[in-house]
């Protein structure tokens, strides 16, 4: 289950989601010949990963900031930016450019943070823009609960695509890390559940005020908790695919 898009058609160009999307893609490339070698490759994570035992030690501070713009493969890059791209250019309509992209840099070291207290000795290297995208996706709970997400949905060879409300494809992503963030040791290799939970959860706190000057429940009440324009519309084709008919 994958969201691929929203109705939610942004009212300008969104300018800083775009330079995130970059910056984290040219940074992702500028690495990769390392990724051919273990020992290069924890050699500069070593120096730009948030690596919580390092904190701990009094180094690596650096690393709260950097490592959102690193990321551990080709999948966790286009996944993450996918989101970005996704939930990005509404929060930054209403924000502004430049206090979406203060938002997005606070979420981001806040994730890296409550990741922090979760595992304060743990020296495996944490990377990836999800903690901040995780506030992204807390700030656009707040603004557009019902707006339309589509989900593609695969089951072996079927391919379907669902628009779902937003409130309930980020309250079952948001279960699942809870769920992964209480199940799994936090001093573990794999998802910074606690990141994206921290993440996520500051985004919605940061987002309070804008809320609040939209009038906050009377805003919801005025919209229904849809955005305050009319939904994107898309056109789903018929496949070309020939297909034999049973006699």
């Amino acid at each position: 289950m994958f969201p691929i898009r929203d109705h939610n058609p942004s009212e300008g160009t969104p300018y800083v989601t775009f330079a995130l999307i970059a910056a984290n893609v040219v940074a992702f490339l500028s690495f990769i010949p390392l990724m051919q070698d273990d020992r290069a490759l924890m050699s500069f994570y070593f120096d730009w990963a948030l690596i919580p035992a390092l904190v701990s030690e009094g180094r690596g501070w650096a690393g709260f900031f950097t490592s959102m713009f690193l990321h551990g493969g080709w999948m966790h890059l286009l996944g993450n930016m996918l989101f970005l791209y996704i939930f990005g250019d509404n929060l930054e309509d209403k924000m502004g450019h430049v206090g979406f992209l203060v938002f997005y840099l606070v979420a981001g070291i806040g994730a890296g943070v409550v990741h922090y207290i979760s595992a304060p000795g743990s020296p495996v290297p944490t990377v990836g823009a999800s903690g901040a995208i995780a506030g992204v996706m807390g700030g656009y709970l707040l603004l557009f609960p019902k707006a339309k997400v589509d989900i593609l949905i695969i089951i072996v060879f079927i391919f379907r695509i669902i628009p779902i409300p937003a409130w309930i494809m980020l309250a079952v992503w948001f279960g699942m890390q809870v769920f992964g963030g209480f199940g799994t040791p936090a001093d573990e290799g794999g998802i910074a559940y606690w990141a994206h939970i921290g993440g996520f959860g500051i985004g919605i706190v940061l987002t309070v005020p804008i809320w609040l000057r939209a009038g906050g429940p009377a805003f919801w009440n005025r919209t229904d908790g849809h955005p305050p324009h009319p939904d994107a519309r898309y056109r789903i084709g018929r496949s070309n695919i020939p297909v034999v008919r049973r006699k």
